[in-house]
């Protein structure tokens, strides 16, 4: 069963070695010394920041993190992808890794994808759309999204979070269902 809850400081030590696995650091690009972490994670953990960091169990264990914020609240990113792509109000998008890399390759991040999106439209009324930008290279990252139901709407040239990637993103989207029936 996936759940989650809130990263809190502690499970800092967790995202450490996750964010330092090849897999992850590939496509994360994050420092991964303590200051680096509880620099860059701190504040949503603290709830000073807008965007939600979602620690993923699978049966109790934690095999993930999500990353949900909503667009409005970052209006620089905002910018830069309602130039290439339609952003419209009340759209999220979300980040995503499978840390452990035994868990790699087996189904999860679909299935955590699908319980985050489910919840989304749950918890979240005034949400349109979630729309996630994938560098074209990553290609694990965007085969998920597709599996989840997400499905490809443009091409875009953005900024990658990989110094080594160039500019070309493939962006998907799912939109909130019209059928209530459909949200659970």
């Amino acid at each position: 069963m996936i759940t989650w809850r809130r990263l809190g400081e502690p499970d800092f030590p967790q995202l450490r070695q996750w964010l330092a696995q090849p897999h992850v650091a590939r496509w994360w690009n994050h420092e991964t010394s303590p200051e680096a972490v509880k620099r860059d994670f701190g504040p949503a953990a603290r709830g000073q920041e807008p965007s939600e960091d979602l620690l993923v169990l699978l049966d109790g264990e934690p095999i993930g993190l999500v990353q949900r914020c909503h667009f409005a609240d970052y209006p620089d990113y905002l910018a830069e992808l309602a130039a290439e792509v339609d952003v419209p109000d009340g759209a999220v998008t979300i980040d995503y890794l499978i840390g452990d890399p035994c868990r790699v390759g087996q189904g999860h991040g679909v299935r955590m994808i699908r319980a985050v999106v489910g919840a989304t439209w749950t918890e979240q009324p005034d949400v349109t759309a979630i729309i996630v930008p994938v560098q074209v290279a990553n290609r694990a990252s965007w085969r998920a999204l597709e599996k989840a139901g997400f499905h490809r709407v443009a091409e875009a040239s953005l900024e990658p979070d990989n110094p080594i990637d160039d500019r070309a993103h493939y962006v998907y989207r799912i939109d909130r269902p019209t059928c209530p029936a459909a949200v659970q």
